[in-house]
């Protein structure tokens, strides 16, 4: 099969990036001989490396829709700072690219930059919508509540916030139907408390 043959066959997958083994079994090869295809298109300039076992086939990298291909066959979405500064919540631009995943938590270094992915329990991963340009976003309270979620982790990354303000629009009831999810009735407590300091007149 000849380079043309498989890019062919790869974009016709309607997918934006894969990993090696996917590109294997779409084109019905081993995965070496998938990754030999896939290098000579990136060194054609075809497909880019996103890093080891990850390549972007849908022209210009967009690292906002990255997530989901590198926490695969864990569901990721954007979260945290990052969705936080999309909705115009906070000014202030993360340096790396914050991901809300049932895959652990871990930090991912790519060549569209880094990625910082955080697990949440499966009680509330969810709250994201998909954008017109194929973004997984978590919506401004979902973000928010993540935020407040994990600050208690032994990390402490999220245990400050810069200026937050608050869209007219914002539903803080989500927030409380959010926090009613946690399990644990400590780690509820918890929540609730850490997004009371954000969020005023936040709902019972």
């Amino acid at each position: 099969m000849n380079a043309a043959t498989a890019l062919a066959r790869l974009r016709k997958l309607g997918v934006p990036a894969l990993r090696t083994s996917d590109a294997a079994a779409a084109l019905g090869v081993s995965r070496v001989a998938a990754s030999k295809t896939l290098a000579r298109l990136a060194a054609a300039g075809l497909v880019r490396v996103v890093r080891h076992g990850v390549w972007w086939l849908d022209g210009e990298l967009d690292p906002y829709r990255l997530p989901e291909h590198l926490t695969a066959p864990m569901p990721s979405y954007l979260s945290l700072q990052t969705a936080l500064h999309l909705h115009g919540l906070i000014e202030q631009i993360p340096e790396v690219y914050y991901v809300a995943s049932l895959a652990r938590t871990q930090r991912l270094v790519t060549s569209a930059g880094t990625f910082s992915i955080h697990h949440l329990a499966p009680e509330v991963f969810g709250g994201f919508v998909e954008t017109k340009a194929g973004v997984l976003l978590a919506t401004p309270e979902k973000a928010l509540f993540d935020l407040a979620y994990l600050s208690g982790g032994r990390s402490r990354a999220f245990t400050s916030l810069p200026e937050l303000e608050l869209p007219p629009r914002f539903r803080r009831a989500d927030l409380g139907r959010w926090v009613a999810r946690i399990p644990s009735a400590r780690a509820r407590t918890l929540t609730r408390t850490r997004l009371a300091r954000w969020v005023p007149a936040l709902p019972a």
